[in-house]
């Protein structure tokens, strides 16, 4: 990555200059807590005037919609206080003049306003761009005094150089200069060599909103797998414990016998014993059973089926909870292979509404994306769903009852559907690589591969996005 340094904001602040100076601002937006938009106009002009500064990509630019977008820029409807702050004192005032401070990575905007009185009074925005230290400063140019920062550093940050308000305005600890270590060191790519022979905006603006759009991508992408890993792990702990409940009430059916042995004996065996010998038709063998001798044998009896009853209601309360975590774990699983299978941010988005739901049982937007569609003779379509929204919508919309549905066994992965007037072998597998590509097992060196016609799946009523059961499948194993 190419650094902002003192010879690139220079070259930036010469070539707008004219526009800078004069220019009045009609809006000021902060989509984040390190980027800030300022609205300039000029000369019949309105530019955007973008301050970023982010650790990883520091710098200023004028940028347009396409930039815009490709930043993934979004305005809060609630402004942040330095946004407030900003408008309170800068909003519709002029810029009398710019400056950078020789060899420093700080640019000063100076702007002219009015009091109440209706005289003029002048505050500076100086915008450092300097690493892990760069802020964005508001400061009384009469008195030098801080009127608030985009963050304030206090002594427990920094032993050098405190930045928060109703202190003054110092400027920071000389620096390195980045751009002779780049020279001496030889780091100095094409880019770099080039950069300030071109017009300086154009190329800053179109390396860093590229720079900005993949960082977003990846930050967005591993919070994704974060959000949904950590509403897996839950899953699979109820999992197991649901699982271990099962198991442990498994007595239920012994309760139900010896109630009914006890009964069927009544009138042989003795009340008020501490155990019972009976023999165990169901089971063709002789057993003893364990009782309270406080009671009698019908009061035995009883307190068994009870426990049965108990237990009974308690296990299909339990199965059915089992049932709903073995779903949520498919889902779950098939979610994070979506999330890791995204290639662009318009496929992320695509999944926010269902790594960031409360269920996932949800109906999906109709404004999906389409799935992927692959056109062949005969009038051959194949489609290939990357999220569950997607494979919802092949089942539900798409695919008819004698289509041929794909997907990988045991493994999170794509549906894939085959609507063809003449199938073959060949057809056939070809759809199974695809549904093998298109899964979390596409690196395995053999993979199952199962298929059936759609009218043999079934989706369950209030089952996850994507989730079916199927019956009549054929097992193909794709190398």
């Amino acid at each position: 990555m190419i650094t902002f340094d003192s010879k690139m904001l220079n070259k930036f602040a010469e070539e707008n200059k004219s526009f800078f100076t004069g220019a009045r601002i009609n809006k000021i937006q902060q989509p984040t807590r390190r980027e800030i938009i300022l609205y300039l106009r000029n000369n019949g002009k309105t530019k955007q005037f973008y301050i970023n500064i982010d650790p990883q990509v520091y710098h200023i630019c004028f940028i347009n919609e396409n930039s815009f977008n490709k930043r993934r820029l979004i305005i809060p409807q609630k402004p942040p206080m330095f946004c407030m702050l900003l408008r309170k004192y800068l909003n519709n005032s002029k810029i009398a003049k710019i400056n950078q401070p020789e060899g420093e990575r700080i640019l000063e905007l100076y702007f002219e306003t009015y009091n109440e009185l209706g005289d003029s009074i002048y505050f500076c925005l100086a915008i450092e761009l300097m690493g892990k230290y760069s802020n964005v400063i508001l400061y009384n140019t009469d008195t030098g005094i801080i009127i608030g920062c985009a963050h304030n550093v206090g002594a427990d940050k920094s032993q050098k150089r405190e930045v928060y308000g109703q202190i003054p305005y110092t400027y920071p600890p000389k620096h390195i200069d980045y751009t002779f270590l780049n020279q001496r060191y030889g780091f100095l790519d094409s880019f770099n060599k080039n950069i300030y022979s071109d017009r300086i905006n154009d190329i800053i603006d179109q390396y860093y909103a590229g720079q900005i759009s993949r960082i977003k991508f990846k930050t967005t992408k591993n919070d994704y797998l974060s959000q949904v890993n950590q509403k897996l792990t839950k899953c699979i702990k109820a999992l197991k414990e649901t699982t271990l409940q099962i198991i442990k009430n498994k007595n239920s059916e012994k309760y139900r016998l010896q109630a009914d042995l006890l009964m069927a004996n009544l009138y042989n065996l003795k009340d008020y014993t501490k155990e019972a010998k009976v023999f165990d038709y169901e089971n063709n063998q002789a057993i003893t059973i364990e009782l309270d001798e406080t009671k009698t044998i019908k009061e035995n009896a009883n307190v068994f089926y009870k426990k049965y009853n108990k237990t009974k209601k308690s296990n299909e309360k339990i199965k059915e909870l089992n049932e709903e975590y073995s779903q949520k774990k498919i889902y779950y699983e098939q979610l994070l292979y979506s999330i890791t299978a995204s290639e662009t941010h318009e496929e992320l988005e695509e999944l926010k509404d269902e790594v960031e739901s409360i269920t996932p049982i949800e109906k999906y937007d109709k404004r999906a994306i389409e799935p992927l569609k692959i056109e062949k003779e005969n009038e051959t379509r194949i489609y290939i769903g990357k999220n569950n929204k997607q494979n919802d919508y092949i089942i539900s919309k798409l695919a008819s009852e004698d289509d041929l549905w794909f997907h990988t066994k045991d493994c999170p992965g794509s549906h894939v559907l085959l609507k063809t007037q003449k199938l073959t072998d060949e057809l056939i597998l070809e759809c199974a690589k695809l549904a093998k590509k298109y899964s979390s097992g596409s690196d395995s060196s053999k993979i199952g591969v199962i298929y059936t016609k759609r009218k043999y799946l079934r989706k369950p009523p209030k089952s996850n996005l994507g989730y079916v059961t199927y019956k009549n499948e054929k097992e193909i194993i794709i190398d």
